[in-house]
């Protein structure tokens, strides 16, 4: 189809992301170059440049969490001393050659000298009288941080096991979501960090970094380490974990597919319908279209949204129908920017979601959304790439079976007014996916001329003779046709695994509604806000011990749960979820155990759980802890 005007520029792009993974593989990365990553990852989670200095004791205890470490006030009185004012990259990556991360045997050990019944676990007073008496004393609001993380503690007792998983989790979560910044932003990974210069195949091994003279001390020669020490293990861990909270809710069998969406009578109600797609992108974020809702006169209004079902074998559902939908509608109020959360069809009968209610006469916009418990990322390979085109005796060239009901498909899906044909506007959301550009006048007319249409439409034989002259023009090279079919959410074997279809279908009593496509583009800003909105309206609060200015929610509507997290403070808060002990769910992160970050004075969605089964009871438990 069309081409994008960046593309050059794109290619350019990935022929060097390219070579460095080429170059990773032919010459690995030594455990030096390892370390300076770190390092840098660890810094540009605090600081936007390596040319930034460190200038307090507390982005100091800050950047080396984020390296993986986790130090003890007596380790950040070690490195800044009353005489010092800054610190710089170098000194950092000194800091961390001297402070190695705790290993989880030495953990255990340690906790072990406590552990009197060799259980396993520690009775909170002795941990009491411990922490409060002995050493590096610890505070009364300290230690009960400790004995009030909610997985770790229970029957008056201290579950250290727990704990240390906990800790290690978390220091590699730190460390992880550090590489992964430093990894999106290509410009960083060229740039020079310090005095390191990352080394070429060609370079010799790289410099042994100098700590600079103002934090050599006399005991720089010691291997500083409280590896032994559980009391320095325990405070300067809760200065990590400061509080924890957790939710518990159990689901029945089969208990989020009872049909509670009340049809009404629709016997005498106007109808309009659309439809549209849910996409994947290669970052796993979703895309999908959304609509401006007219609706003339105060009415009642009947909208649902469902999966819809292209299968052309009679008695055979398309695989995506277990995927779920809603449908957030919003009232324009002046402008396209102030939109109002109304509602979001919560009410289910099966795969259809739906919301019943009256609406006054005006602008409304409809943003789909799926949770993306169960639209993601293929994970198994396709090992044999279907066969798109081929040639007969004379050499004439056209398209397989396979590739033909592909596109039939992808005809039903852009085909969003449903009437057969594809209009112009129809047809450039299709151009905008798949190639970056729209289609305009001119070029329009020039298809309508070359192939079949009707009424000004492109007709389906239209668009499988558009996708042959493509193939023409290629002299039968499938590549660009693999990019479209990837873009439109196929693999190699030609299976939709990566979109979902789905149709929406309104009806009001007294009135004709409208609805128009407007976009197809990430709704994340707006669809974030809604959903925010509409969890803080329902869900169940729970406020942080100590830190009422952190508050998190939990909405159960039995197709699934979603949790958001208010962080009311001047500070961003990171908080540590999880859901090991949950059974039976699976959510949206794809991972058991993380780490998100909140900005001061906002509010985002943590999670989105569902069932993996929904014939079995399914069991959501999950920790929220708060991480300093």
């Amino acid at each position: 189809m069309a081409i994008s005007p960046g593309s050059d520029a794109t290619f350019t792009s990935q022929n060097s992301t390219l070579s460095e993974s080429l170059r990773t593989k032919k010459f690995p990365l030594t455990e030096e170059e390892i370390f300076y990553m770190n390092c840098r990852a660890a810094y540009l989670a605090i600081f936007k440049s390596s040319l930034e200095n460190i200038i307090s004791k507390d982005q100091l205890y800050l950047a080396l969490q984020y390296a993986g470490r986790n130090p003890s006030q007596k380790t950040i009185n070690k490195y800044w001393t009353p005489q010092t004012a800054k610190l710089n990259f170098d000194d950092f990556c000194g800091i961390l050659r001297k402070e190695k991360p705790t290993s989880k045997a030495e953990l255990l050990k340690s906790f072990k000298q406590l552990d009197v019944n060799d259980d396993g676990s520690i009775l909170h007073s002795d941990l009491y009288k411990f922490l409060t008496k002995r050493g590096e004393k610890m505070t009364r609001e300290e230690v009960n941080a400790i004995i009030n993380l909610a997985d770790v503690n229970a029957d008056g007792k201290f579950d250290y096991i727990k704990f240390c998983k906990l800790y290690m989790t978390t220091n590699e979560q730190c460390l992880k979501t550090t590489l992964e910044k430093l990894e999106v932003d290509s410009k960083l990974r060229r740039q020079q960090f310090g005095s390191h210069v990352e080394r070429s195949p060609e370079r010799g091994p790289l410099p042994v970094q100098k700590l600079s003279p103002r934090i050599i001390r006399k005991n720089d020669q010691e291997a500083f380490s409280n590896k032994g020490d559980t009391r320095n293990s325990l405070l300067s861990t809760t200065r990590k974990f400061k509080t924890s909270i957790s939710f518990t809710i159990t689901m029945g069998a089969n208990s989020n597919r009872n049909s509670k969406l009340p049809e009404p009578n629709l016997k005498d109600w106007q109808c309009m319908q659309s439809k549209g797609c849910f996409f994947l992108e290669e970052d796993g974020e979703i895309i999908s279209h959304q609509y401006r809702m007219q609706i003339a006169q105060r009415s009642m209004v009947y909208l649902t949204i469902k999966p819809l079902n292209l299968s052309q074998v009679e008695g055979k559902l398309s695989p995506w129908l277990s995927v779920d939908t809603a449908l957030y509608i919003l009232k324009e109020n002046e402008n396209q920017a102030n939109l109002q959360l109304l509602c979001f069809t919560e009410l289910r009968n099966r795969e259809e979601f739906g919301w019943t209610g009256e609406l006054g006469p005006g602008i409304y916009w409809l943003i789909p959304s799926t949770t993306g418990c169960r639209l993601k990322k293929e994970i198994k390979p396709v090992t044999e790439e279907a066969q798109l085109v081929y040639r007969d005796e004379t050499g004439e060239l056209f398209l397989t079976k396979e590739f033909k009901s592909a596109l039939s498909d992808i005809f039903e899906i852009i085909d969003l007014d449903g009437n057969g044909l594809l209009s112009l506007e129809e047809y450039n959301f299709f151009e905008l996916r798949t190639s970056g550009e729209k289609c305009d006048e001119d070029a329009w007319a020039i298809c309508r001329e070359n192939f079949d249409t009707k009424k000004n439409e492109l007709t389906r034989q239209g668009f499988m003779d558009l996708n042959l002259m493509e193939a023409n023009d290629r002299e039968g090279d499938p590549r660009d046709l693999w990019v479209t079919l990837h873009s439109m959410g196929y693999n190699k074997a030609l299976e939709l695994t990566e979109a979902c279809p789905f149709v929406i279908d309104i009806y009001s009593e007294k009135c004709k509604p409208r609805i128009k496509a407007v976009h197809l583009e990430a709704s994340s800003g707006q669809l974030e806000k809604a959903i925010c909105t509409s969890v803080l309206n329902k869900g169940d609060a729970k406020v942080m011990e100590g830190f009422e200015n952190i508050i998190v929610y939990t909405y159960n509507c039995n197709t699934w749960i979603t949790s958001a997290i208010e962080n009311k403070s001047d500070n961003k808060v990171i908080i540590h979820i999880n859901n090991e002990l949950s059974k039976n769910c699976v959510n949206n992160r794809g991972l058991n155990i993380f780490a998100i970050e909140v900005a001061p004075k906002s509010t985002m969605v943590c999670q989105h759980v569902m069932p993996l089964n929904e014939r079995q009871e399914w069991v959501y438990y999950c920790v929220y802890s708060l991480i300093s």
